[in-house]
């Protein structure tokens, strides 16, 4: 069957939730990397060095982790729309705070709500499009969500751009522009969801057991939750897979443009657009992740990409290419995983019974977020300690730490995976 047969085949209701739940995705990323294009301008306006900016990326991811259980609780309980609604509201007033930020300290409490509200989009969005796709089409679906998450990374740095070449704009003009555009995404996709999609999709999987009962107290639900989680070891074993390799993703993005500049001499604007080219790369990645996720075994595809990851990294560390070289090199370190992506979201999927697959993947994007937490900070000292090539050889071994514990799972869970 032809591209274009198997999409006049999905049903409206798939093609809508997968696209809305993606523009969610687009405008969530966004938010994650406002920082990265425009540090060395955070750091002259607010008078702080690149480790202070590290602790403000960390905040955010702080609290974006440890929201998301509650987020996930929300998402399989109650309801998808209000668990998504939460998100980007709260992520568009994060944004509208760091815009107007006056101080250093303003501006981590700006992080702090916009970790708050980005912390909702995984619990909400994998739910939602689990229950709005067909096994079949369902890798298609988690590229095409992961697709757009990329497009969104790439933006921030083409936005800033474009509006501080206006008369007398700033980066917060920028900033304020996203919050702008998530806060009116925000109310529409909401509504749409909730009028024009099923309550079967929007709506908590009902559960077989006990702990989803009306007669079972709130209280006892958690608990039996939390204790299911305890005993969810692949699903726990691939929070440390997202962990492993979310440190490795974060540390290439947050650093490849001082790299590439302070390390091989490339021109800062070269350098800043790798940053775009990167997650540009890596959405074409994406989509064609997603077709390999459906044909073949997920594990393998996502040992696979993260293997190449390191060696990327690796060659990247050595300092040894020519400048422009270096340039491609960084682009294939950061987008390289993205092959992987929709078939990590596959072996979530494939571990999880309906109705708790919102809190698994709020297990995996804790995984992601406490590498999101730990790199920016635990790189820029390194960084400011040993030198970049010292510190990207670190990044490389996370990501062959995360291909390595693929494997394991892998080999211990095997059926399907």
């Amino acid at each position: 069957m032809s591209l274009r047969s198997e999409l006049d085949a999905v049903p409206r209701e798939t093609a809508l939730v997968v696209g809305l739940v993606s523009g969610s995705h687009v405008v969530n990323h966004l938010y994650l990397v406002l920082f990265p294009p425009i540090l060395a301008t955070l750091a002259a306006d607010f008078g702080v060095g690149l480790a202070a900016l590290g602790v403000a990326m960390g905040v955010q991811a702080f609290v974006n982790t440890a929201l998301q259980l509650p987020y996930g609780y929300l998402s399989d309980n109650y309801d998808r729309v209000i668990t998504l609604g939460l998100c980007l509201g709260l992520g568009a007033i994060g944004a509208g705070i760091l815009a107007v930020a006056p101080t250093y300290e303003v501006l981590l409490v700006g992080q702090a709500v916009l970790g708050a509200g980005v912390a909702g989009h995984h619990p909400a969005h994998f739910p939602l499009l689990s229950d709005a796709t067909s096994a079949d089409v369902r890798g298609k679906a988690y590229s095409a969500h992961g697709f757009a998450g990329n497009l969104g990374f790439a933006a921030p740095p083409v936005v800033i751009v474009g509006v501080t070449a206006l008369p007398g704009a700033t980066w917060r003009h920028a900033f304020g522009l996203i919050a702008v555009v998530g806060a009116c995404y925000g109310v529409v996709a909401c509504y749409v969801l909730a009028r024009h999609v099923s309550n079967e999709v929007t709506r908590p999987n009902p559960g077989a057991d006990d702990a989803r009962s009306e007669t079972t107290s709130r209280l006892a639900r958690v608990r039996e939750e939390l204790r299911a989680l305890g005993r969810s070891r692949p699903i726990l074993g691939l929070g440390v897979v997202a962990m492993l390799s979310s440190t490795a993703f974060w540390g290439v993005s947050s650093y490849l443009v001082v790299f590439l500049e302070d390390g091989y001499d490339v021109a800062s604007g070269i350098a800043s657009l790798s940053l775009t080219a990167m997650f540009l790369t890596g959405a074409g990645l994406i989509l064609a992740g997603g077709v390999l996720a459906d044909r073949f075994q997920p594990g393998a595809i996502l040992a696979g990409a993260y293997a190449l990851v390191g060696v990327a990294v690796f060659a990247l560390a050595s300092e040894l290419a020519p400048p422009l070289v270096a340039v491609g090199i960084g682009v294939l370190a950061g987008s390289l995983g993205s092959i992987g992506l929709p078939a990590r979201d596959k072996l979530a999927d494939l571990l999880s019974a309906r109705g708790d697959i919102g809190r698994n993947f709020a297990v995996v994007t804790i995984g992601i977020m406490i590498g999101n937490t730990v790199a920016p900070p635990l790189f820029g000292a390194l960084i400011e300690s040993s030198g970049y090539r010292a510190t990207f050889a670190f990044v490389g071994a996370f990501a062959v730490l995360a291909a390595v514990a693929t494997v394991v799972i892998v080999a211990r869970y095997r059926a399907g995976l």
